[in-house]
């Protein structure tokens, strides 16, 4: 027990600013990661100043917290990190927090990884990807993704929406994750983070925050989808919610989204009696997969009602979603009082893509790579690989 004792009170001789480093780059404050091994900031900032040292249990407990492999402490310069991407969200946007840098970082390791062994297998470049640019007219950018992807114009009511669309990208060779935490102590907020693309000819993925519900998930899928085609890695916020201080980039993205989702022959064929009250726009928008919001608006761009009318619905449209947002809060409690709850398989398998989650497990068992890093890329201990392929198909 002595030894046991000893070997934890050993000190880790790390290099101070790569431990600074660690813990800026995932955005905690001197005094939340300091609670993570019960010290002081005043402990901690000695630590990184290099007067004193964390003892080897302390040190692997604050490489954990900075989700960081606990050998980068001890590297005599801080490391070449994944490059941040860049944000096409508004100026006033809320500062990426600790859970969004820690999602943005692992999927960027996830298409880090994926896009060599595409390139060192000789995988030929998926030809969509940069095909057009801000330059190009957004209707022919949304007619090509709907040929791509093999989506009709009269998609209307197929089950899920997202589901489906989902389905159809990732056949196509994108990769997209959903989820709306880290872990059930950081959970992304919808506000800060809505989804973000990063481009690349081999291993494109989407990330989208499922915090949101349906018809906002569906709308920023299909606006990461434009930053693809256009070949402009980013984040994205606010994504619905068109403004003349949006990034030129975001602006034309919503304009491909919008004509993909809400394509003008469809969107002028409806009766102009739907345009009568909220209540009708909800059934309409329902059932093409959209907002409220989002089809008032892309009504008034398209001249089919008037300003007047726009503002009486958009303002009926907000009462309604926010008496939305209650029963949806409802719901969440009474299921929360019910035992089970989403699996937790389906849960990481859709986090990590299903698709992802497809080519790890493949290459793993043709013994392409070695258990533990399949494991570490599945967030998944190799005893559950089978529980997580249960959950691909469903």
């Amino acid at each position: 027990m002595k030894a046991i004792i000893d070997k934890l009170a050993e000190r880790a001789y790390i290099t101070p600013k790569v431990l600074k480093w660690a813990r800026e780059s995932a955005k905690m404050t001197l005094e939340v990661a300091a609670s993570k091994v019960n010290k002081s900031a005043e402990q901690l900032s000695a630590w990184e100043e290099g007067s004193e040292f964390p003892t080897i249990k302390q040190a692997e407990t604050l490489a954990k917290a900075y989700k960081r492999p606990f050998a980068l402490f001890f590297l005599p310069e801080i490391p070449h990190d994944f490059q941040p991407l860049q944000d096409f969200r508004k100026s006033d946007s809320k500062e990426l927090t600790t859970g969004s840098i820690f999602i943005i970082r692992e999927i960027q390791q996830k298409q880090n990884w994926l896009s060599e062994v595409m390139k060192e297998s000789g995988e030929p470049e998926l030809p969509f990807i940069g095909k057009y640019s801000i330059s190009s007219n957004p209707e022919e950018v949304a007619t090509d993704i709907l040929t791509t992807l093999e989506i009709s114009r009269n998609f209307l009511g197929q089950g899920s929406p997202v589901k489906y669309w989902v389905d159809q990208i990732e056949a196509k060779g994108v990769f997209v994750s959903r989820t709306s935490f880290i872990h059930s102590r950081m959970v992304l907020d919808k506000d800060e983070l809505q989804g973000f693309a990063i481009t690349d000819p081999f291993a494109p993925f989407i990330f989208v925050n499922s915090q949101d519900w349906d018809a906002p998930q569906l709308f920023t899928l299909v606006h990461e989808l434009a930053h693809l085609w256009i070949a402009e890695t980013g984040i994205s916020n606010d994504i619905e919610i068109a403004s003349k201080n949006d990034h030129p980039i975001e602006r034309f993205c919503n304009e491909v989204a919008a004509n993909v989702l809400m394509p003008k022959e469809l969107i002028r064929s409806f009766e102009s009696q739907i345009y009568s009250n909220s209540k009708s726009v909800y059934k309409v928008a329902k059932l093409i997969g959209v907002s409220s919001f989002a089809l008032i608006v892309r009504a008034l761009n398209l001249s089919l009602i008037s300003l007047d009318r726009y503002h009486i619905l958009k303002e009926q449209v907000q009462k309604d979603f926010s008496e939305f947002l209650l029963l949806e809060e409802e719901k969440k409690r009474k299921a929360k009082q019910k035992e089970g709850g989403p699996n937790p398989y389906l849960l990481r398998v859709n986090k990590n893509s299903r698709l992802f989650t497809q080519y790890v497990l493949d290459a793993f068992r043709g013994g392409n790579i070695e258990p533990t890093q399949a494991s570490t890329l599945l967030s998944t201990s190799i005893n559950n690989f089978s529980k997580l392929e249960l959950q691909i198909y469903k």
